[in-house]
């Protein structure tokens, strides 16, 4: 008798915690249990009012202090979200509710901060963002989404998640179409946030940090990037402090595009700040960037 066909994996269960519509798409908000994480997550979903099937996903990361909700309610992406047809995707930044010693002490390391990497450090072994992001999120749209195609995907993020999603789309370039970024953390191994986060999450070995993890590093060894990377920035320090403070240092990742020949659109854009309101203003481009690519795919 021949043996019986291995059973499917469990979908993963999803609690939908609110709905709302919007543009005549939805906004949808669910909790799920992360495998990866250990612990319960929070995820949003804009569902454009567009076909039934086939919807190109366009993931969003925040940035540090930041959960799933803040784009939501903040970027005013639905318009062109549904103009275009294509679903926008927002996670959580870090794991919530493990209750590690340390976790909360500060605002820019542990919860809020989880730098969508994978920590090495076992104490902050459940700070898997990078493959929650990566592996596990996109598996839990798949299974409970039939009008996603998580296929035909894209990434874009703020600050800390500007970082997570140049970092994330370098090395996953056969999973994600395009990347783009607001005022990005590029070089964390020499800005002040990357230096605690690094050593923290991941130990001393800076060469860990540099072929994991930074986006400056990361773009030199990508000699084939042929998509246009997309990346608004404040022009002054005194428009945004996180510039002043060498935190987000842009320049550096433009001078290492360059040097391979990597396509990069820096637009540096005089009197905004770091906010929402920065992001707000100029999130259409950002839309209209990805959907060019996501359409074609």
């Amino acid at each position: 008798m021949a043996a019986a066909a291995p059973s499917p994996p469990p979908v993963a269960a999803l609690e939908q915690m609110s709905r709302t519509k919007m543009f005549g798409g939805h906004n949808l908000r669910f909790r799920h249990h992360s495998a990866t994480l250990g612990c319960p997550m929070t995820f949003s979903v804009f569902l454009p009012p567009s076909p039934a099937s086939d919807l190109p996903v366009l993931y969003w990361l925040s940035g540090l202090t930041c959960n799933d909700e803040n784009f939501v309610t903040k970027a005013g992406a639905q318009r062109a979200a549904a103009a275009h047809g294509i679903a926008l995707v927002a996670p959580d930044t870090s794991p919530r509710g493990l209750n590690i010693e340390g976790e909360a002490d500060s605002w820019d390391f542990g919860v809020g901060a989880g730098f969508y990497l994978n920590a090495t450090n076992e104490k902050w072994k459940n700070w898997r963002m990078y493959d929650y992001v990566v592996k596990e999120l996109p598996k839990v749209l798949s299974d409970n989404f039939e009008q996603l195609n998580t296929s035909r995907a894209s990434i874009f993020g703020h600050s800390m998640g500007g970082h997570g999603a140049l970092t994330i789309y370098l090395k996953n370039t056969d999973k994600f179409k395009s990347v783009s970024a607001f005022s990005p953390v590029v070089n964390p191994i020499n800005c002040p946030w990357g230096q605690k986060a690094f050593s923290n999450y991941l130990g001393p070995a800076k060469s860990d940090w540099e072929q994991e993890y930074d986006a400056t590093c990361l773009i030199k060894k990508c000699n084939k990037i042929s998509t246009p990377i997309l990346i608004d920035q404040l022009e002054q320090g005194e428009d945004d402090k996180f510039l002043a403070e060498q935190q987000l240092l842009p320049r550096n990742f433009e001078e290492a595009c360059k040097a391979v020949g990597a396509p990069l659109t820096l637009r540096m854009q005089p009197g905004y700040d770091h906010s929402y309101f920065f992001i707000a203003t100029f999130i259409d481009d950002h839309i209209a960037h990805h959907s060019q690519f996501l359409k074609s795919a």
